[in-house]
Formats: C-alpha cells, structure tokens, sequence
C-alpha cells in the first residue's frame, strides 16, 4: 500500500502513536551542509517535524532511523546516541527506517562520511529532550498524592527515580502523562559530560547483524511482490553511444518472457545508456533472453576513445598552461630551479570501479494512485523526486522503501538504476524488478576519476622542503554531470578534483597547486574518498622520495617537515556541498603518525625482502595514518602482511564501528594496488566481472589493526577516511622491500624485474 505523504503534523501524530498511548518527538537534524545556516537558527526553531522516537506503554522505544543502511552502521550508532542521554535500557530499543518524507525527514541521505558528525548534535538533543519530558510526567503524577520536586528525580535506565523515597516508574508507566505535556523545548536542556556516557564510546554489537547472519535481513535485491516480473536492459556499452536497431525475434520464442523494447537514454544528471529492455518471469529467463538478442550499436562521436588515447593526452596537460590554479604561495618555480637538490615525479591512476557486493536493482509499481518503489540507495529523496518528475505526478505519490544495500562506496549515490527500473515498469504497468549482473554494474558504472599528478620539489641546504609544485590532470566529476554552461568556469571543474592535496600539512614556503581538465566520454563520480584517494597517493608517495633524497627516515623527515602554524585552512572549493570544513590541525597530523609509527614497531628489524611504509591523510575532518608491512620474493609477488592505522575521528561513538570501517576501507582500497583497473577501448569498458576486475580476496587480506585516539571532540567522518594512505603507505613499503618506486597504480609486477632485495 502506497504512503500518503501529504498529511499535516497533527495526522502524523495520530499515525505514530496509532494502538496505543505513545510518546512521540519530532526534531530536526542540520546537516553539515547546511549547518553555517542552521546555527543561526538554532534553539526553538531546531525542533521540527522531521525524524521520532516513539515510547510506548510496554517500555518500548522504537526509533525511526533515516540514514541508509549500507553497512556502516546507522541503525547502532544513532541509537546510542538516543539511548544515551535518554538513560534508556539498550534492550528495549528497537530500530525501523524512516519513510521517504521529505517534508517530515530531513536526513534520508549519506554521503561524505557524514552520517554520524551530522545526526550527532540532533539526536542526543533528541534523547535529553524526551528524558526531560519523562522527568517532568513522573513530577506530576507522584504530585498527585504529594509535592514532589524536580531537583530530586532523575532518569536511571529506562525509569524516573525519586531519590528521597527510592520510588520509581518505568518510562513506560509514564508515556500516557508524557504525551499529554507541552512540549519541553531543548533550549537550555543540558547533555551529559563525556565521563557520564553509558554507551557513547563502548563497543555495542551492530543491531543488523543477526538478521545478516540468520538470512533474514531484506536487502534490494530481496524484494518480493504479489505478480512481480524480473528485468535486465541491454544497454549500449559505448560511452555516449546509441541504439541502431535489433532483432529480437528468438528471444521473444523463448520461455517466460513477457516483453522487449527499447528504452531511450536519459540525460544529466541520470546518464543512462539506454537500450533494449526484457522483462520475464524471472531473471534467468530476461539473462538468457538478451543473451538471444541481435543488437546493432552507433559508437558515438567518442568512439575511438581508449586507455591509450587517453595518456597521450597527458603530456601537454601535465607540462602545458594550468586551466585552474588553486593555490600559488610564494614562487614555487623559481624556488624549485634555485633549490640545492629537485625532485620530480609522475603518478598515474586508472579508472576504478565501485564493484559492490550486491549489484544494482530496483523494484517498481507504477499503479494508476501512485507508484511504489523499493531500492537500496544512499539517497532516497532524489529517486522520489527524480519519480515524480518523470512520471510528472507529485512526489507525495511515490513512495520510496529504503532497503538494506548490499555495499556503495558512492555508486548508490546514483539513481539512474532507479530511474531505468521506472522506465521498465512504466510501460509494462505491473510491478517490475530491475536487476543488474554483475557485467553491467562493472561495465555501466560511475568510476573513480583516472587522474594523473604531476609533481616537482626543492630541498634546501638544510634538506627541508622549500618549495612544491603539484599539478593534477583528471577526467573531472563535474565536467560528466553538469550542464554544459557551467563547465567554462575551471574552478567549477575543479571543484572534486583537488581536495587533500590543497592543504599541505608540510611547512613549505613556496607551494603552487594547479589543474588541467582531460576530456573523457567515461561515466564517473564519487568512489569511496572522492579525489582524496588519489591526490593522498601522489602527495604522500612523494614526501618518501624527498625523504629518500633527503637521506632521512621517511618518518622522522614527514615529522621534521610538519608546518609550524598549527591550523590550515584550504580552498573549501566544493563549498556548495561542505560549508564548514575544518581546517587541518597539524598536532593532530603528527599525532597519528606517531601513534601509528609506535604501535607498528617502526624500525625495528624486518626479515629480508620485506618493507615498512608511511602515509598520513586527512579527509571529511579525520585523520587516519597507515603503517604497511609488505614482502617482494624474487620472482615478483607481492604481498601485503600487515597494516598498523592510527584514527583520530573526534568521539568514536560505536569503537568496533570505526575499527570495521577503518578494516573494511583498508581492504577496499587495496584493490586499486593490487590489481583493480577499469580500461577503455572503442569507448567501452573492457572488463566485465571480477575474473578480470581483480578485487581483493580474502586470501589476500593483511592482518590489520585499528588505534583509535581518545578524544571528547564532536565526531568526524569515517566511512571513508582510512582509504587514502592506504596505497601510498604500501607503495612506500615497497621501495623500502625492493628499491623500486611505484608510481603507478595498480602496480605491475613487471616493475620489480631485477630489483634488488632491502631490509627496512
């Protein structure tokens, strides 16, 4: 049954605390985006219809969580965060996704780590504002039969206390008075002291691990409804290209198919191929039907577009006029010609494909009263909307179910899957789900940028850093999405290109940063750390050279190196999207490297053919350093044994959650050293599953471990913070192990021909 979504607060109210008394609060969550703003307004305007916690008679509290779950955590983290400061018993908590309501729910989004540093401040709010409510319906109800004191009640594990008479009633005893109170605004309600947490920063089990255990957890590609057919779409694998014509005449004799016909391709922001869509009675049967199809195809005016094609681009853009230069301190040129001793090096980085576990799909019903979707998405109010628009009905008439998704790294902050699986359903008028193989989700992503660094410093008498000069070609995120208008301005499309590598944590005099656009007809956007990943590869693979150079240790020489001024500020280019991004704290810079140093052993002896690396980075408020332990044998095989990381991320409200995300972001990331690279050829992505995508196994996995800093500061990001150092701290250990320096990613084998064995 569809959601109606346009009913006022006072209906709301009823719906949620419908089969009993409830206690029900509503607020509102700034996001970080919009947090500059909100600040202004905060006090009696924060709280507003927007996220609940629902508190019932049988001591109940049900929370309405409006974060995807995409295994990251949410549906633990943001209810310790309520738990907490409502001193509620964890064993009553019970957690549901919050429906798509984007007039009611303002955070039915993630993206940029940001999922706990923005419900943070709105949740304990939240939780101290209901404990106060329950404070103030015990106070009224003992009143009754005598005066009875604010002063002398407090909350205590799912209860209110007096603590003259040692009476006590359960949070369910009192909802039936709670909810017939004024509302308690959270102006001036005080939150607790970090020494009086209960669960913020203890280790508590993730709430959706039984059901992934047990088989129960519904994930998108769970789905199942009453007469659902099954889709695939064969779309034109040329970037840009278009259907021509095709025969489809034995795959309309086969069993269990429905229908075939084509569907367009729709332009920015959705970018989808289009192509020739087959609905069955099953996903085999639609699989097997399109592998029947005859299928002509226009290659499009990028046609001739390959890998190659591509690197002879680069020349002229590494070495010719900057498009856009961000930060030009000093004479960075003139400093690098005058220095005692240059260094210059070339670091290049493919395509990279978010290859999750659970590919893309999505389910529809397009019904004559509204129109049903179930999907795994990071963004559910842009499919709604996105819905609406094409189907030209209002969005209070599509209804989004978030399911659980099976991994996203970024890819389902996407929603052209959703937007072919309406078109399917759209014209067949029966509920349809749309599923992609694994081949099209590798072959019609959104990749990670291929970028490449171009890089020139100047050491001093001294051996110290006086100048550095980075200039950074990619194929940019902004210049695929937006209009065409936009993308004469290069600071527009620089804007996801330069981050981390803007603000140097290193104390150089002369420092210019610059960017020059490489034209690409290849779909790409947000892959887990944005350009971070790869300008941390380059930034931090060529402070060991000049380390090297330099003759020091790569450690104590990124120590010695460290910028006096304490804060940095960078260009905020995306400000659009993150307004108040902090500056990098340098203490905290060094903070980590020497945690991350001591804990790894930093060194001390390693056995021959073995290397220690070093990578630092700061990304979405968090610093993170990585210690990589890696062996080379003499016929070239390369193995990562162990990495040492270091976090600081402010408040770890759920540790075991930043230890998952720190192991999981390690591994993921290993992937693009190891072998993980997307080509191009005729405009086409030449891999097409994990046979030739070569994502990490398990076999494969080094032994990790997580050292968290203490801290009481306000939570950062994490998500994807541990994926940049990654790659250059193992890069790094291989010219400790071997001599050789990796500048290019995945590494090739081949580069270790002849090399010679060091000991670290």
């Amino acid at each position: 049954m569809a959601i109606e979504t346009d009913v006022s607060r006072r209906e709301f109210l009823k719906t949620g605390a419908a089969g009993g008394a409830a206690l029900v609060l509503g607020f509102y969550l700034p996001s970080r985006r919009s947090r500059g703003r909100a600040a202004e307004a905060e006090g009696s305007e924060i709280f507003k219809p927007n996220a609940w916690i629902r508190i019932t008679p049988d001591n109940r509290i049900t929370l309405l969580v409006e974060k995807p779950e995409m295994g990251q955590g949410p549906r633990t983290v943001v209810p310790m965060m309520i738990a907490d400061e409502l001193e509620a018993d964890w064993s009553t908590i019970r957690i549901e996704q919050a429906p798509t309501i984007p007039d009611i729910y303002k955070g039915l989004s993630t993206g940029g780590s940001g999922g706990v540093e923005d419900t943070w401040p709105g949740m304990r709010k939240v939780g101290a504002q209901a404990r106060e409510m329950l404070i103030a319906a015990a106070v009224e109800q003992w009143s009754a039969s005598a005066a009875v004191e604010r002063k002398d009640c407090r909350a205590e594990n799912g209860t209110v206390v007096h603590l003259p008479s040692g009476r006590r009633l359960t949070y369910g005893a009192l909802v039936e008075t709670a909810s017939k109170l004024p509302e308690i605004k959270a102006d001036g309600i005080a939150l607790k002291s970090p020494k009086d947490y209960r669960y913020i920063g203890k280790p508590i089990p993730r709430t959706d691990v039984p059901s992934k255990v047990d088989g129960s957890a519904a994930f998108g590609i769970d789905v199942r409804v009453p007469g659902m057919l099954y889709a695939v779409i064969a779309r034109c694998p040329h970037f840009g290209g278009k259907l021509v014509s095709f025969d489809d005449r034995a795959a309309k004799a086969m069993r269990g198919v429905r229908a075939i016909f084509p569907v367009d391709p729709l332009p920015r922001p959705l970018n989808t191929a289009g192509g020739v869509a087959l609905v069955a009675d099953s996903t085999w049967a639609a699989i097997q039907a399109r592998k029947a199809l005859k299928i002509t195809w226009d290659k499009g005016p990028d046609g001739s577009e390959s890998t190659e094609s591509l690197r002879k681009q680069l020349d002229g853009l590494a070495g010719g006029p900057a498009t856009f230069v961000a930060v030009n301190r000093g004479d960075a040129a003139t400093a690098v010609g005058a220095a005692a001793k240059k260094v210059e090096a070339y670091y290049e980085l493919g395509f990279q494909a978010h290859a999750t576990m659970e590919p893309m799909n999505t389910t529809v019903h397009v019904r004559d009263d509204g129109i049903e979707v179930w999907t795994p998405t990071q963004w559910a109010e842009r499919i709604q909307a996105t819905v609406a628009q094409l189907s030209k009905v209002s969005p209070g008439k599509v209804t989004v179910h978030m399911t659980l998704s099976g991994g996203s790294f970024g890819r389902r902050a996407q929603w052209d899957y959703a937007a072919e699986a309406w078109q399917v359903a759209n014209e067949v008028k029966k509920p349809v789900q749309l599923v992609w193989t694994r081949e099209d989700d590798i072959q019609h992503d959104f990749y990670r940028p291929y970028s490449h660094h171009r890089l020139a410093a100047g050491l001093d008498s001294q051996s110290s850093v006086a100048a550095w000069s980075h200039r950074v070609v990619s194929t940019p995120i902004r210049g695929y999405f937006d209009p065409l208008e936009s993308l004469k301005d290069p600071r527009h499309l620089a804007q996801q290109e330069l981050g981390g590598a803007d603000v140097l944590p290193y104390g150089v005099p002369n420092f210019r940063l610059d960017f020059a656009p490489l034209h690409s007809a290849a779909a790409r956007a947000w892959w887990r750390s944005v350009e971070s990943g790869a300008n941390a590869f380059a930034m931090e693979c060529f402070i060991d050279e000049l380390a090297h150079a330099a003759g020091r240790d790569p450690y104590q020489f990124r120590l010695d190196q460290l910028a006096a001024q304490r804060k940095l500020g960078g260009l905020n280019l995306s400000a659009v999207m993150w307004a108040d991004n902090p500056p990098l704290d340098v203490s905290k810079f060094e903070g980590v490297l020497r945690l991350a140093a001591e804990k790894s052993g930093w060194g001390s002896p390693l056995p021959a053919g073995h290397g220690r690396g070093i990578a630092c980075h700061f990304s979405f408020s968090t610093y993170i350093a990585h210690v990589a332990e890696v062996s080379v044998d003499k016929d070239g095989a390369m193995r990562v044994h162990r990495v040492v990381s270091a976090v600081n991320c402010g408040t770890a409200v759920n540790p075991d959650g930043v230890r998952a995300m720190t192991e999981g972001a390690i591994n993921y990331a290993l992937t693009t050293v190891l072998g993980g690279e997307i080509t191009i050829k005729d405009a086409a992505v030449e891999q097409s599953n994990f046979n030739d995508y070569a994502v990490v196994r398990m076999s494969q996995a080094p032994q990790i471990e997580v050292h968290i800093v203490p801290s009481t500061e306000d939570p950062t990001g994490m998500g994807e913070p541990g994926v940049p150092p990654l790659a250059p701290a193992v890069a790094n250990a291989i010219f400790a192990a071997t001599g050789v320096r990796v500048r290019r990613l995945p590494v090739d084998p081949a580069i270790f021909k002849g090399a010679h064995a060091v000991t670290s």
